[in-house]
């Protein structure tokens, strides 16, 4: 059986990401910011894309309610170790790093609880509100952190740096808060799937 239209775009967009990793990472690569803001923009924009064309064309599938926030983590966890590289040695490497921890022992714990609801009772946990919202705050602030680092990094404009990196750790915060939130929300709707009396 072919996949569907949405699920394509949700499987490009695993494929993108390395791509846009391996981009972000190798120095030696001219301009690799701005090719990895177009990629990561791309990359993001399969996500608004999939979404809307899956419900308006009634193509929702348990394998997209799976694949898409698997797609979506992937996408912007590798943006944010691409930024753990950027800040090393630097005085926001551990805000980086405190980030990428948060950010992905809550993906863990989702995943997790995703797997236990699907083999416990056939049950498909979809992104909530609030799992959108973090995403979509991640994926703001990545594209906010590669803009800057397009203009201080490709460009050589060292004087605006000071300002982006405070924004850049500030919007990152942000979306772990959210990571936080949205993670508890997650716990407390599988909390039946994870009672240790059963």
């Amino acid at each position: 059986m072919s996949m569907n239209t949405p699920n394509k775009l949700t499987v490009a967009r695993m494929i993108a990401t390395p791509i846009f990793m391996a981009v972000m990472l190798i120095e030696a690569i001219p301009y690799r910011y701005i090719i990895s803001l177009i990629l990561f923009a791309a990359a993001s924009l399969t996500d608004m894309i999939d979404g809307k064309m899956a419900r308006k064309y009634n193509l929702v599938t348990d394998f997209g309610k799976f694949l898409d926030p698997l797609a979506d983590k992937m996408l912007t966890t590798s943006a944010y170790l691409g930024f753990i590289f950027v800040y090393r040695g630097t005085a926001y490497a551990w805000h980086m790093v405190a980030i990428v921890f948060i950010v992905l022992f809550r993906e863990f714990m989702v995943s997790s609880l995703r797997l236990v609801t699907v083999s416990s009772g056939g049950k498909v946990v979809a992104a909530n509100m609030w799992g959108k919202a973090k995403t979509v705050s991640q994926m703001l602030g990545i594209v906010v952190a590669l803009f800057g680092y397009t203009l201080i990094g490709d460009f050589g404009l060292e004087a605006i740096k000071g300002v982006f990196d405070v924004l850049i750790v500030a919007l990152f915060w942000l979306s772990a808060v959210l990571c936080v939130i949205s993670g508890m929300i997650y716990l407390a709707a599988c909390k039946d799937y994870i009672d240790p009396s059963k």
